[in-house]
């Protein structure tokens, strides 16, 4: 396949094609990460506390994974729009050995980390001990997770959304397979309990990175991962990090944000904290889906802004933008009519439920109008201008929110903490459109 078929089809149906596979993976990729959660409180609410603590570390990983993924996507993106074939290669090669780098030290660093970050937040030995347990073996996999990401970014720079798509089904189908297995110790397994749902992660990592080295085996790109490309090249690699850093910081964020929320409600119950992990359980599995079509206008938009394709590159926006905002509208629906059902799925304490409920109808207000914010923050990165994405994840998880947060659950209790999130869509969805119109207008890409 010729790659430069992102010049060439019309827009609809190339954003179609490029973004369904996506959507689809991310879909069943989110319904995975609610499976697992639903299959964890099974064990109890103490484990499903510990998941949420957890979470925001293993948010952390992940967004470093994904991050640096979206740099390496963009270099190569954008080198192969201007024809620099060997600028491609050398980005990918250089990107997959700081990737296994990135991966080796976050094992370790995360793992000793733990004891101390679970404990600032619960004094429960219940919880800590489960929080431990599963971290210790899902972090131990950080570096298959680096590595599969990075060949997912490589595989999405050059179109083969199809090659993505079965990589991530293989890994998130096994998951959800093997989670009622290891957890419960089905059949010749042993129970083994919140460390089972960790290992069933791990195991479906795996399986995702060896699909993806038996594509890159068997299926010929335009880019290839060559020794001769590891020679330093601090031009390239600054590159590669000016976007991957932004990225990774707009990725992390959110563990930012949970921590320091997790802070203000466990202050009103544990209870609060456990509606606050559900919620971002829940919520991939509408923001997974619209990350799945910046995903496929991604490449796309890099790879026509270094052809020069000003006018595909706008149009390419407003179609995202449109299609991600369907997504959000739906999501409201679902969150306004059926809130306790969602959270009966997590938890069989009726005031969780009912608390719940109520956290999530205030917070759906505000999902339409994250889609400017969303695909705004995507197209940047696209583009190359990391620094530009990260003034809106920063408006959307620090700036604002924060001291939204702490001023509305001081004065209203722990409801203000959800008012503060469609107060915080609104405004950043305000600033995104400024920043991308300004960052746009600059580089002529009107």
């Amino acid at each position: 396949m010729r790659e430069t078929f992102m010049k060439e089809r019309p827009i609809l149906p190339l954003l179609a094609s490029m973004a369904l596979p996506m959507v689809l993976s991310m879909l069943v990729n989110s319904l995975y990460n609610i499976v697992d959660s639903f299959f964890v409180a099974q064990i109890s609410e103490a484990a499903m506390t510990a998941l949420s603590l957890v979470y925001p570390v293993q948010n952390f990983i992940n967004a470093v994974a994904i991050g640096f993924g979206v740099g390496i996507n963009a270099v190569i993106s954008i080198a192969l729009g201007a024809g620099d074939r060997r600028r491609a290669d050398a980005a990918a090669t250089h990107g997959m050995a700081l990737s296994a780098l990135h991966g080796l030290i976050l094992t370790l660093a995360s793992i000793a980390v733990m004891p101390l970050f679970l404990a600032r937040f619960t004094t429960d030995p219940a919880v800590i001990q489960m929080g431990l347990a599963y971290s210790k073996t899902a972090f131990s996999f950080s570096v298959i997770i680096m590595l599969g990401l990075s060949f997912e970014k490589i595989f999405q720079a050059v179109g083969r959304m199809k090659v993505t798509m079965a990589a991530l089904l293989t890994g998130c189908v096994s998951n959800i397979l093997l989670d009622p297995v290891l957890i419960f110790g089905l059949g010749p397994f042993p129970e083994l309990g919140i460390s089972g749902a960790a290992l069933a992660t791990g195991i479906g990592q795996a399986l995702t990175l060896l699909v993806y080295l038996a594509a890159y085996r068997l299926i010929p790109i335009p880019v290839r991962l060559r020794r001769d490309c590891l020679r330093p090249d601090a031009t390239l690699d600054r590159k590669l990090y000016g976007v991957g850093v932004p990225a990774i910081l707009n990725l992390a964020l959110p563990s930012l944000l949970i921590s320091v929320l997790n802070g203000l409600l466990s202050v009103y119950s544990q209870s609060y904290v456990v509606i606050l992990g559900i919620y971002y359980k829940l919520q991939t599995f509408l923001y997974l889906p619209a990350s799945g079509i910046v995903q496929g206008m991604r490449p796309l938009i890099g790879y026509n802004y270094g052809a020069g394709e000003r006018g595909r590159v706008r149009q390419l926006y407003n179609a995202t933008l449109c299609a991600s905002g369907i997504i959000m509208a739906f999501g409201t629906v679902v969150c306004l009519l059926w809130a306790e059902p969602l959270m009966g799925l997590f938890t069989s304490q009726p005031d969780t439920i009912q608390a719940g409920g109520t956290a999530l109808r205030i917070i759906c207000a505000g999902f339409v109008i994250s889609s400017v914010s969303v695909t705004s923050s995507g197209a940047l990165e696209g583009l190359g201008k990391g620094a530009q994405s990260l003034v809106i994840s920063l408006c959307r998880y620090v700036v604002v929110i924060l001291p939204a947060a702490f001023l509305l659950c001081r004065t209203i209790g722990p409801d203000g903490v959800w008012h503060a999130f469609w107060i915080t869509e609104a405004v950043t969805a305000a600033a995104a459109f400024w920043v991308y119109r300004r960052t746009v207008n600059s580089s002529s890409i009107n």
